[in-house]
């Protein structure tokens, strides 16, 4: 995609943007959330904001109606919705894992696979089902062998899942990459690292070997992954040491606060770093960040009706919120 389409043919739909940034939740709003008694409470506060449908009666419902909504607003004034490819390939593989797992068990799990994706969950389903690896994209052909195979000889979930989520990553930097966006290109290289980091952390704390480590985790431009591999090796403290000689110095600070503090961390990152452009009037950034913005909200709303059923406090709660984009 060359700049100059980027640049100057989304002019109207970051107008229109902009006018939808006013219905995104701010703190104050998720406070109230914190603060109501129950999740019935939380429920009728979203929907007095607007919330959910007509017909929503729980909260997947709500939550996965405002994703209908975050697609149907965005190719309103924006039709050609690849370019935001880059945000929907973690639910292509994700359906990938899911249509493996469905296979080789023998048995339908419908409600297992995300509708919003680039390619149509049905289509991941059959191919995976007749072995048609050549009905999938390019990209994503190797890997399904692969990993159903995989899956297959050695009933080995996490192996599977490893496989694929390692695809995945790829996938995305190549997509932020290809795009011909620095907003998106920035995306995905945060998105691969803060990965790349979470999996150093959870195999710092499981004793994990190098050759393991290195399997899971995908090449990035902000991350060296032999050096985070041989520090995963060495347990936590090493991961924070060697996290402080790199552009994720705060994440150090956050994993030794605690775990939850550092997984707000990964999502707070994009979040902080797309912040400038609500300055931006043209260029697909602002539409993009927008998309990111409505996921980030969705995310912790689900948070807070979790904790609130499950009757987490609002200590609890409030440090595991993510930072809102307004």
């Amino acid at each position: 995609m060359e700049s100059t389409y980027v640049d100057k043919n989304y002019v109207y739909a970051v107008a229109a943007i902009r006018s939808e940034e006013l219905k995104l939740l701010n703190a104050s709003f998720l406070d109230q959330l914190i603060q109501a008694k129950t999740e019935d409470e939380c429920m009728r506060l979203l929907s007095e904001k607007g919330w959910g449908r007509e017909d929503t009666k729980t909260p997947d419902e709500m939550l996965s109606a405002e994703r209908e909504k975050t697609w149907e607003t965005v190719t309103q004034f924006v039709p050609d919705r690849r370019v935001f490819d880059v945000f929907l390939l973690e639910n292509d593989y994700n359906n990938l894992k899911a249509a493996i797992k469905e296979s080789v068990m023998e048995f339908d799990y419908p409600g297992i696979y995300i509708n919003e994706s680039t390619v149509p969950y049905e289509t991941v389903r059959t191919a995976i089902k007749e072995r048609d690896y050549d009905a999938l994209p390019d990209d994503m052909q190797e890997i399904a062998k692969e990993a159903h195979d995989t899956f297959l000889h050695t009933k080995d979930g996490q192996l599977c899942d490893i496989m694929v989520d390692k695809a995945c990553l790829k996938a995305i930097l190549k997509a932020g990459k290809e795009s011909g966006n620095e907003f998106l290109e920035m995306y995905s290289e945060l998105i691969v690292a803060g990965a790349d980091i979470k999996i150093a952390v959870r195999a710092a704390g499981c004793g994990k070997d190098k050759e393991f480590i290195l399997s899971a985790l995908a090449e990035c431009d902000t991350v060296e992954i032999n050096a985070l591999a041989n520090a995963a090796m060495q347990g936590t403290d090493a991961v924070c040491s060697y996290l402080a000689t790199t552009d994720y110095a705060d994440a150090a600070d956050r994993l030794k606060e605690s775990p939850q503090a550092f997984e707000c961390w990964c999502d707070d990152l994009i979040i902080t770093r797309m912040r400038s452009e609500l300055y931006h009037s043209f260029g697909l950034g602002p539409i993009a960040a927008y998309v990111l913005a409505r996921e980030n909200e969705i995310k912790s709303v689900r948070i807070i009706l979790s904790a609130k059923l499950n009757g987490f406090s609002e200590e609890i709660i409030r440090e595991r919120v993510r930072e809102t984009y307004v």
